[in-house]
């Protein structure tokens, strides 16, 4: 879901992420009258608003009771609007791991399917365009490329969900732009060869090859978050 604007936009980035951090504690009713009031806004803005957040899981309208913030047990957690809400809050380095482990047990069957395929050449460019962003330091061209580099490899299996897990991965990947508590924010010479690796293997056709090196990718990401993580 893109990010909205104007009034609408604006209201449901700030419901969102209050409830997301827990300001806005689970089973407490989000008044209309009230927010609008607050935000001075109408109460239709509002209700479209809640209407938003109901379809990503954050609330739910009650009889006599109203509309009741819903625990994280009911939230959408892959719809980048919400994962982009929980990176901008405490729970980052929680959505960092529990992704990271999803994509372990996704990326490596996808760079499996996509070995000798049609789309390899295309993961191929992304890893090659992550490597010249870290001989320029461009922090933001590497991103980008990043970006298109798992978009690539997702849609180069030529499963329709592995694909649309894209969207997911990229949300997740952006979080990392604003993220200022941890050391791996930015380019690295030794996660782009391992980039590389992967975009290598597919490209030579080998499935077992590719998809180790892609296991071996998100898992180091992975425990460099975990040793990144503030204790506790």
């Amino acid at each position: 879901m893109p990010i909205e604007r104007g009034l609408h936009g604006r209201l449901l980035e700030t419901l969102g992420q209050r409830i997301v951090d827990g300001e806005l504690p689970v089973g407490s009713v989000v008044r209309p009258e009230i927010v609008a009031e607050e935000s001075g806004v109408s109460r239709s803005v509002v209700r479209e608003a809640l209407r938003v957040l109901q379809s990503l899981g954050l609330v739910e309208p009650r009889q006599r009771v109203g509309t009741q913030v819903l625990g994280i047990g009911s939230w959408e957690l892959l719809a980048p609007t919400v994962i982009r809400w929980r990176g901008a809050s405490p729970a980052y380095f929680v959505q960092q791991r529990e992704l990271l482990e999803l994509r372990l047990g996704v990326e490596p069957v996808a760079a499996s399917l996509g070995a000798g395929g049609s789309g390899a050449p295309a993961v191929e460019l992304a890893a090659r365009d992550m490597t010249a962003a870290c001989a320029s330091e461009d922090s933001r061209a590497y991103l980008e490329a990043d970006v298109r580099f798992h978009r690539a490899l997702l849609s180069a299996s030529g499963n329709a969900v592995f694909t649309h897990f894209a969207g997911t991965v990229e949300a997740l990947l952006r979080t990392r732009t604003s993220e200022s508590r941890d050391t791996i924010t930015g380019w690295t010479r030794a996660a782009a060869a391992r980039h590389e690796a992967v975009a290598a293997a597919m490209v030579a056709g080998e499935p077992g090859v590719a998809a180790a090196a892609a296991s071996e990718l998100v898992r180091v990401t992975r425990d460099e978050f975990i040793a990144e993580a503030p204790a506790g």
